[in-house]
């Protein structure tokens, strides 16, 4: 844990089952070596059936974390996840414009596993409009970077036109997770000069609750760390996979991967 001191932040929501959310990007952040720090944006109450109810934190509270963890403790890298409105994603943007930080990477979260909203239908505009472009990468599974481009996904190459799309609306990256096809599991990483595509096989495993946010916090990592846009991807895409295939039953509906499986070894 050499590089533990490496501060990394996390903006996102609160998953009370410990899965998704705040909980999986701190444990990510600990599990890969660098120093965690988190922004609650909302709080959720969820367990592995479901979401329940979501409530947000205000504007002001939001706001005044990002303030007194950047002006003491300057992030090598920002993840950002659950904002779900528009005036938090605004407020958000507009904070991180006093604090700049070369790593953004974006998770735009939008449905929970269990298929509860998490983002407002107002809010996706402003998503689009002022959090993508801000992006060094954005990390769209395949619902996701439906809606944000208003496009069908159906095959491998249908993730590539999409992607070029979404890198259109200004990200330096765009990695497209293909984990919603049949099939391998395929990545594409696009950027204006990269394309790479990463493929693994699919591990049947049911607990996979919390793996959006853990890859896109694996790569927030990697970044801090100073690994390059493609080692990061490549590296985390491990952690995942991994993570994935020492997943555990924990409570009785979708269980969360193991962050720590490199200790069970």
């Amino acid at each position: 844990m050499k590089n533990y001191k490496i501060p990394t932040l996390t903006i996102a929501g609160s998953d009370s089952s410990g899965g998704a959310g705040i909980q999986a990007d701190l444990k990510t952040f600990s599990a890969i070596g660098t120093y965690g720090m988190s922004v609650i944006t909302a709080i959720t109450a969820q367990n592995t059936q479901g979401v329940s109810d979501v409530q947000e934190l205000s504007s002001k509270i939001i706001k005044e974390q990002i303030k007194a963890v950047c002006e003491d403790i300057p992030p090598k890298a920002i993840k950002v996840g659950m904002v779900s409105s528009p005036e938090i994603i605004k407020d958000i943007v507009d904070s991180l414009e006093k604090y700049p930080c070369e790593y953004l990477v974006v998770d735009p979260v939008m449905i929970s596993k269990s298929g509860y909203s998490l983002l407002r239908p107002e809010a996706k505009d402003s998503l689009i409009k002022y959090l993508i472009p801000k992006a060094y990468i954005v990390t769209p599974n395949i619902p996701e970077a439906e809606e944000i481009s208003n496009m069908k996904i159906d095959t491998v190459e249908d993730m590539k036109k999409v992607g070029k799309v979404i890198l259109d609306l200004g990200p330096k990256y765009v990695l497209m997770k293909g984990g919603h096809l049949d099939g391998d599991c395929v990545d594409v990483l696009i950027g204006e000069d990269l394309f790479e595509v990463f493929k693994c096989e699919r591990i049947n495993r049911k607990n996979t609750h919390g793996t959006g946010c853990t890859i896109s916090s694996a790569i927030t990592s990697h970044l801090a760390l100073g690994y390059d846009i493609v080692e990061s991807v490549k590296l985390s895409k491990e952690y995942i996979t991994e993570a994935i295939r020492h997943s555990f039953d924990i409570g009785h509906g979708v269980g969360p991967v193991h962050h720590f499986y490199k200790e069970d070894k």
